[in-house]
């Protein structure tokens, strides 16, 4: 960051937001108290009251040189969308003027028909709208107003990501609060999930990366040979960052201050050439916004800087691939975090209420976390040692789980306490945040006041984890509420219903290695799932159970859960056979010709050696000419195979058929492709292979 902007970091934070800030300042007092009625209890924003908003802000776009607006919107692409219209309308004396209409704010009209909608609506049929979503502050991005927005189909179901979070929101504000209630509490109004996203990411050279057709179309490597060195020397993790990373995290930190975000941590990762940003801790809704945002800029700002940003979640084989951890909470208006115990038997009670709700919510629906992290890019991740396994499990660490296991068995905690721990009659033990060690192999951890959930992959959209999470708490809570609403003896009720609770889902704590082997064969014996790919794991998506859970909360509807299910299953797919595709390109275009021109001057060598001397040896070249020949036709075979491959993968008629044949058959014989491709980079000259190696991609920055 310049010296300037260091002293105007004030004054740049949020500038480019149409924040409360701004609100406060351009709206009539009548309309900003009606606009706030509308973003903090959802009451429906009269027109007239729309126009005014509208307008204020136009002005204030216009004045920071805005010519256009846009709904933006979140798709089940994983990316954003948005469709610009200019503020400029006719005139009657043939001028132009700048005009934005309440309607234009509150809804909009983009083409719906080529966005994945899971069978929802027939590629002919090409309405969808988006409607204002006011809980998120409208932005400038690129001299455009971006207004945030839900989408949805003419039929009214949702085709986005962001209605369903908005809705797994609000069903747990409501359960949370009838937990509140039957604490005493009534001055609280609303409950919110709070989220701190840390992103993982790669940089590479951008001249070196278009070398690469594996990178442009897949966003990782396909090919490449281990470098001598890798990542065994430890020494890129929380290293000295290099000046031309520097500078580019510190303009990318000007960007997202100017956007509101709170980027607020940068270090260097474990890989080399990979990097972590992380963001300081807020709603959950603006929290998926921002992160989207996030990712966009890391490209954009990577660009300007002769650099390009990977999100793959495994972009070189061999090294650490990039996660997403979803820092996770719960905090009242009033900014109560219900996660943190308190110092007060009532509140020690309540925190054990509400750490029980989550740890029967991740035990019941495990399923539903591994489907919320499910893609073919995590597939290389999850369980390869450096990232949580595809088994959910809880880590709460020894303090936290030895005060559960007193009041499972009803014997003191501390050795010198006397009588029986009952939950609402004794202080809980006050325990220091950093009582227990992290563990950073665990799924889902707690860290104090906060679970972090850490088995997401890198390029993912918050949202879908985080409407998991909201729900399965949400279902837990509203449980909960049922039994003690109805009790006679509260106290009583409450330390009965926390004990079995403990005793009903102890299975899914684990505090140990969860990469370890061990763990693996413990978690089959408790009944854990290890749904180790995405075609095995989405199915549970729409089991019965879990249909029922979704529709009983009203996040989605049974037809919209199987349109996402198909649009899982066919993004799957599709991402395979796109890098399928490009494997064969690569080995015919690029390995192959490139081989053989290395065997062509090898042979030449070995032939002038002859002709000048029989008596020189050919050791070298006939041996090295045995082996890429024998490799160069193994890379040949396979090729042919893998194409094989692909024709039989375009003959499976429904999407879950071809998911699993992806999985499958495709996916090994492109590993074999790999496997035989890899050996012969490491043979063939450098001056004759086609395109940038793992050495010079990871060490040239």
């Amino acid at each position: 960051m310049t010296a300037n902007c260091a002293n105007k970091l004030p004054d740049i934070f949020g500038s480019m937001v149409f924040d409360d800030r701004a609100m406060r300042q351009r709206l009539p007092k009548e309309t900003y108290r009606a606009l706030r009625n509308t973003i903090e209890n959802g009451k429906k924003l009269d027109v007239n009251i729309a126009n005014v908003v509208a307008n204020a802000m136009k002005d204030w776009a216009v004045e920071r040189g805005c010519t256009h607006f846009t709904h933006w919107f979140q798709p089940m692409t994983g990316v954003t969308a948005e469709k610009h219209d200019s503020f400029i309308s006719a005139s009657s004396d043939g001028s132009v003027i700048m005009e934005f209409s309440g309607k234009e704010l509150v809804k909009g009209e983009p083409d719906a028909s080529s966005f994945p909608s899971g069978g929802l609506r027939a590629t002919f049929e090409a309405r969808g709208y988006t409607a204002w979503d006011p809980t998120s502050y409208a932005f400038i991005k690129d001299r455009t107003l971006c207004i945030p927005t839900v989408f949805y189909s003419y039929s009214g179901e949702a085709l986005d990501k962001k209605t369903p979070l908005l809705r797994s929101m609000e069903a747990l504000n409501r359960q949370a609060l009838r937990i509140l209630r039957l604490f005493g509490n009534e001055g609280v109004r609303r409950v919110v999930t709070t989220v701190g996203p840390e992103q993982e990411y790669f940089l590479v050279d951008k001249a070196l990366y278009r070398q690469r057709r594996d990178l442009v179309f897949c966003g990782r490597t396909l090919y490449g040979a281990k470098p001598p060195k890798g990542q065994e020397l430890e020494d890129h993790y929380f290293g000295a960052i290099k000046p031309r990373v520097s500078a580019y995290m510190k303009e990318l930190d000007e960007e997202l201050w100017k956007l509101g975000i709170l980027a607020k941590t940068e270090h260097n990762e474990v890989a080399p050439s990979q990097h972590e940003l992380a963001s300081i801790y807020t709603s959950t809704n603006a929290a998926t916004d921002h992160n989207q945002l996030v990712m966009e800029l890391m490209k954009n700002v990577a660009d300007r800087h002769g650099l390009v940003c990977l999100l793959h979640e495994k972009p070189f084989a061999g090294v650490n691939g990039s996660g997403k951890h979803d820092n996770w909470s719960l905090s009242t208006d009033a900014g109560q975090n219900l996660l943190e115990p308190g110092d007060s038997p009532q509140e020690n009670a309540q925190f054990l209420l509400f750490l029980a709700a989550v740890i029967q919510a991740v035990d019941d629906y495990q399923d539903l976390m591994r489907v919320s992290v499910a893609s073919a890019g995590n597939d290389h991740r999850l369980g390869a040692n450096e990232a949580p396994p595809a088994i959910v499990s809880i880590y709460l660490g020894d303090v936290l789980t030895g005060i559960l296991d007193s009041i499972e068995s009803g014997t003191p905690y501390d050795p010198q306490s006397a009588g029986e721990l009952r939950v609402g009659v004794h202080v809980l033990p006050r325990f220091p945040k950093d009582a227990t060690d992290r563990n950073r192999t665990s799924p889902f951890a707690f860290t104090g006041n906060k679970f972090e959930f850490r088995m997401l992959g890198s390029s993912f959209s918050i949202s879908g984890p985080n409407i998991v999470l909201n729900t399965i708490v949400a279902e837990s809570l509203g449980r909960f509420a049922d039994t003690l609403e109805n009790a006679d003896d509260f106290d009583g009720a409450l330390h009965d219903l926390i004990r079995r609770i403990i005793r009903e889902h102890r299975r899914i704590i684990f505090n140990g290695n969860s990469y370890s082997d061990e763990w693996k064969r413990e978690a089959e014996k408790r009944g854990l799932l290890n749904l180790r790919t995405t075609p095995e794991a989405l199915p549970c998506f729409v089991s019965p159970k879990n249909i029922a859970l979704f529709t009983r909360h009203q996040i989605f509807t049974e037809t919209e859960m199987r349109s996402r299910y198909e649009i899982l299953l066919e993004s799957y797919a599709k991402t395979l056979a796109i890098e399928a595709q490009t494997m064969l390109e690569m080995s015919r275009k690029e390995i192959l010709p490139a081989v053989n021109a290395y065997v062509k001057d090898l042979t030449a060598a070995a032939l002038a050696k002859q002709s000048f001397d029989r008596e020189l040896g050919c050791v070298m070249e006939r041996e090295l000419l045995g082996r890429l020949s024998e490799l160069e036709g193994g890379v040949y075979r396979r090729t042919e195979l893998l194409e094989e491959q692909l024709r039989r993968l375009g003959e499976l008629p429904s999407a879950k058929e071809q998911a699993d044949f992806c999985a499958g058959a495709l996916f090994a014989a492109m590993q074999e492709l790999r496997a035989a491709a890899d050996e012969l980079e490491s043979l063939t000259g450098k001056a004759y292979w086609p395109f940038p190696t793992y050495g010079e991609l990871l060490f040239n920055i």
